[in-house]
C-alpha cells in the first residue's frame, strides 16, 4: 500500500481564518488570538481518506496580505492541491477568490482544490452576506466542491481536508 505525501496550499485573503482552520485540524483547538502569517507556516498531519488508506499532508499556510504576494508564489511549486478559503461574513473575501484560483493555476498548475466558506458560526450574527448558491456554483463550474466550515466550533474542518485529499488521490489514480 502506498502512502501519499501531499503538499496542500491554504490560500485566500487576509483574516479569513486559514491559520485557525489548520490549528483546528491539527491540534483540535481554536485560538482567539490572531497572529498574522508572515510568508508561510508549514504543518504536517496524516489523514485517513478511505478505509485503511492514509496520506501525509504537508499543509502550507500562505500569508494572505497583499504585501506578501511577491514572495508567496514561490511557495506554490510542487503543490498537490489547495484549499481556497474565504470568510462567509465578509463578501469582499469571496470576491477575491477567483484571483486566488488564477494565481494557484498560474504557479502550481490546475491542481485539485476545495472552496471553503469559513466562519459559518458567524452567520447567525451577521446574516447572509454572501450568495452561498453562487459559491457552490463557482466550485462546481471549476470542477470542485464547496464546503462551509467553522474553525471556531470545528464544523466540517476535517471533512474539508479529507475531501481535498480524496480529489487529489482520484486525480493521481486517473479516476
Amino acid at each position: 500500500m502506498s502512502t501519499y505525501k501531499l503538499k496542500i496550499l491554504l490560500c485566500g485573503p487576509a483574516a479569513v481564518g486559514k491559520t485557525s482552520l489548520i490549528h483546528r485540524f491539527i491540534k483540535s483547538k481554536f485560538e482567539r488570538d490572531y497572529k498574522l502569517t508572515v510568508g508561510v507556516d508549514i504543518l504536517t498531519k496524516n489523514v485517513e481518506y478511505a478505509a485503511g488508506k492514509t496520506a501525509t499532508l504537508s499543509i502550507w499556510d500562505i500569508g494572505g496580505q497583499e504585501r506578501f504576494s511577491f514572495i508567496r508564489t514561490t511557495f506554490y511549486k510542487g503543490a498537490s492541491g489547495a484549499l481556497l478559503v474565504f470568510d462567509l461574513s465578509r463578501s469582499s473575501t469571496f470576491g477575491s477568490i477567483k484571483n486566488w484560483r488564477s494565481e494557484v493555476v498560474q504557479f502550481a498548475g490546475n491542481i485539485p482544490f476545495v472552496l471553503i466558506g469559513n466562519k459559518l458560526d458567524l452567520i447567525p450574527e451577521v446574516g447572509e452576506v454572501i450568495d452561498r448558491d453562487e459559491c457552490k456554483e463557482y466550485a462546481e463550474d471549476e470542477g470542485s466542491i464547496y464546503i462551509e466550515t467553522s474553525a471556531k466550533d470545528g464544523t466540517n474542518v476535517d471533512e474539508a481536508f479529507i475531501e481535498l485529499t480524496r480529489l487529489i488521490v482520484a486525480k493521481n489514480e486517473g479516476k
